[in-house]
């Protein structure tokens, strides 16, 4: 009955490339902006990435400017993170997470009401 459902992540080498997704079920969240969180071993969730309801905006964390993108499949209910030129320093647990649909903050993690399972994403060297 999980209504966002995640997939990908494992075991990946400095400077090499993951992808992420998230599945919505038995709903969509066409009319939801969807953001991508992700929370490292002793430290607070922190924002990763947000795109906009139809996918016409994305917003990125300083952190992975340039390395991620974030983009969406309204048709197909999911959305992605693509990854690249991983680092150790993105060793996490990611969430993807649906945010209110009545306006807000891509960056406030109190106003992403659904959230999917986490996937860890390890990164070696």
């Amino acid at each position: 009955q999980a209504q966002l459902v995640q997939s990908g992540g494992g075991l990946v080498q400095a400077g090499g490339s993951l992808r992420l997704s998230c599945l919505a079920s038995r709903r969509t969240f066409n009319d939801y902006p969807m953001g991508w969180f992700r929370q490292a071993p002793g430290m607070e969730r922190e924002f990763v990435a947000a795109i906009s309801w139809n996918g016409g905006a994305a917003y990125y964390a300083d952190s992975v400017k340039g390395r991620f993108t974030i983009s969406r499949d309204n048709a197909k209910n999911t959305v992605t993170l693509q990854m690249k030129s991983l680092k150790s320093e993105d060793t996490a647990v990611y969430y993807c997470a649906a945010h209110r649909s009545g306006g807000g903050s891509y960056y406030r993690i109190q106003e992403y009401d659904y959230w999917g399972q986490g996937t860890q994403v390890t990164v070696s060297s």
